[in-house]
């Protein structure tokens, strides 16, 4: 078995010519990724999704309107759907895959993505491990960009990287490993002082961020460990009135709570600190003391050429899923007492 395949889009003219993929110079920038990566080509199972050369290299020469498209896929370019005779190529491709049997997808580009999650955008959701649903259901992958990407985009370098060191690590498992977390949300007020009494009372550094909407903080999360965290919300649409509280009291005292801990004399970290304690203070007049660290800062320090954002970071420094995915796909993260 092969542990790590890696899926292309189509033959290129060097491809072609040889009847093989990832050759030429978006071959030769794979390797040198991949060794940089700690992965060795030749440890790899390389194909594309279509075995073919479209015309000028555009892949949207495959495409037609969703009349004559492939049933269950959606369209790979705007309005622009791959035709049902195609369907042969990626019937090959699923009969590869199960031969090959990797324990790692890594799906290099949009219209590789497209083919195994049914999904476009790759600057979306690169970086974070899947599971295989169009062509080939079961597989573990791992989308990232494609080296032809790279090449015209040399920004694109370091996160493709960093998102091959991730595979490396992946590869050595065929299953999607989450971290266990737990996460108190929708809390009542002994909820909060519960969690209190025995997670703030002995804490190295406590990790906080806030959500906002408007000129209203609508939630704020603290977390003490990684591996535990309290989420209290402020805002909620579903109820009259719009407070998540039942009473302006319980509100008072959710944010008495809110000011006590930030308060605290215990080592604060933020994600963008400067948004989030200039709004606190401004918005409720709540001050922050003990402020000290700064993921974006700390990224920005080391990767100062790319992106800031939280949902970034967590796809190159963590193994979560995209928590923003799965808002989207209205999966609840249940409070485990």
């Amino acid at each position: 078995m092969t542990a790590i395949c890696c899926l292309g889009e189509a033959w290129g003219e060097h491809e072609a010519r040889e009847r093989l993929p990832f050759v030429g110079p978006s071959g030769y920038e794979l390797t040198r990724m991949l060794e940089e990566a700690g992965i060795h080509r030749a440890d790899c199972f390389l194909t594309n999704v279509f075995n073919l050369r479209p015309q000028g290299n555009k892949i949207e020469v495959l495409c037609g309107d969703k009349r004559g498209s492939l049933k269950g896929y959606p369209p790979l370019l705007k309005g622009k759907y791959i035709r049902a005779e195609f369907e042969p190529e990626l019937n090959r491709l699923a009969e590869e895959l199960i031969d090959v049997d990797p324990n790692l997808i890594i799906l290099m580009g949009n219209t590789a993505m497209w083919a195994l999650l049914g999904r476009v955008a790759i600057s979306k959701f690169r970086g974070t491990t899947d599971t295989s649903t169009h062509t080939v259901s079961g597989f573990k992958v791992l989308p990232t960009y494609h080296p032809a990407a790279v090449l015209r985009q040399w920004e694109l370098r370091p996160t493709t990287v960093a998102d091959l060191m991730k595979g490396a690590r992946e590869s050595a498992y065929p299953e999607i490993r989450r971290p266990k977390c737990q996460i108190w949300i929708e809390p009542t007020l002994e909820d909060l002082h519960e969690f209190a009494r025995r997670y703030l009372t002995r804490v190295d550094v406590l990790s906080v961020d806030i959500e906002t909407a408007g000129n209203q903080i609508t939630c704020i999360g603290f977390a003490p460990r990684k591996d535990i965290a309290l989420v209290i919300p402020f805002s909620d649409k579903r109820k009259k009135g719009g407070s998540y509280w039942p009473t302006a009291s319980d509100e008072r005292a959710a944010w008495g709570f809110v000011k006590g801990v930030l308060a605290s004399k215990v080592p604060k970290l933020f994600q963008n600190g400067l948004y989030d304690i200039a709004f606190l203070w401004r918005a409720y007049g709540i001050k922050v003391y003990n402020a000290e660290h700064d993921t974006m800062l700390l990224h920005h320090a080391l990767q100062p050429e790319s992106l800031k954002g939280l949902g970034f970071l967590g796809s190159v420094y963590t193994d979560h899923g995209s928590w923003k995915q799965m808002r989207e796909r209205k999966t609840t993260i249940k409070k485990d007492d």
